[in-house]
């Protein structure tokens, strides 16, 4: 057997294993999930009806589905406008202060902490009853702004969002932290000598170097926003009513609650494509505003 052909015979080996398991795990599930939107599958039946595009036709004639989208949309705006936030914080950190390390992880730890514990934390917080959040704005003479946090359907949204900023700034932060600290010295040196002050160095140096970080983010806010699921299921079981579902809330109160995994298969699939088509539209713009 020559050199050759073991060769890929090795290649082909190695490439077995992962490539079987993507066809398993990954292909062959969304072919199916594709294959059910197109029907009228109750989940539990061992047959089904085909009824073509009839699914997604009554998606995007669903109030509720328009609601849930307008609420993850929410989610997206809010994070990133604290995105330039999160990159002053990590311009922060990056600096040599004492303690630097410690300040760095107490940042990071909302991320790591489980997403139940998160919302059981925050469902406390925000008890109009006895919860710490009113007690504190009683205490100060803020008692005008005390609110029902989960059950307001003005406020309910903002609440949650909240939570979630809490919890995953921290991990944009490292991520702008990492990027910061790839940037050579040398380039802030230089400017320091030609008379550069902290506004041009982190304009012209600080926000290109970072330029791939920043996409990054963008694109986990647009996937992260379009996917919230834990925090308002815990916390308010999207309500009050529909005030605060979300878009992956109500594909799986359409698939588990009411049996309709033909339309939950189509909200999947419609899920999918915001995605993959506001990931294009983001790339397109970051390579404008990059060259």
């Amino acid at each position: 057997m020559s050199y050759t052909v073991q060769k890929k015979i090795v290649i082909f080996t190695f490439l077995l294993i992962p490539i079987s398991l993507l066809l398993l795990f990954l292909i062959y599930p969304t072919i199916r999930l594709f294959q059910f939107s197109l029907t009228d599958w109750n989940g539990m039946s061992k047959g089904f009806n085909y009824v073509g595009f009839d699914n997604f036709v009554q998606a995007f004639q669903t109030p509720e589905v328009w609601k849930a989208l307008s609420n993850n949309f929410l989610y997206f705006i809010v994070h990133v406008i604290f995105i330039p936030l999160e990159i002053m914080i990590a311009v922060y950190l990056n600096q040599k202060l004492r303690a630097s390390n410690f300040f760095r992880t107490i940042v990071f730890m909302p991320y790591i902490i489980n997403g139940v514990a998160v919302a059981y934390i925050f469902t406390y917080l925000y008890n109009p009853l006895n919860g710490p959040l009113n007690e504190l704005l009683s205490v100060v003479g803020l008692e005008s702004l005390t609110q029902k946090w989960l059950s307001d359907t003005g406020v309910v949204n903002y609440s949650l969002i909240a939570v979630s900023l809490w919890r995953f700034s921290g991990f944009h932060v490292i991520l702008f932290l990492a990027g910061l600290q790839s940037i050579p010295n040398d380039l802030y040196e230089a400017a320091t000598v030609d008379g550069a002050g902290a506004l041009h160095k982190f304009r012209h140096i600080s926000v290109p170097g970072i330029i791939l970080v920043i996409d990054l983010v963008l694109f986990l806010n647009i996937r992260g926003a379009l996917q919230v699921f834990d925090i308002p299921f815990l916390m308010t079981q999207g309500g009050p009513g529909t005030a605060s579902t979300t878009f992956t809330v109500y594909t799986l109160e359409t698939a588990f609650k009411f049996n309709n995994y033909g339309l939950a298969s189509a909200l999947a699939i419609i899920l999918m494509v915001i995605i993959i088509a506001m990931s294009i539209v983001q790339k397109k713009l970051i390579k404008v505003k990059g060259d």
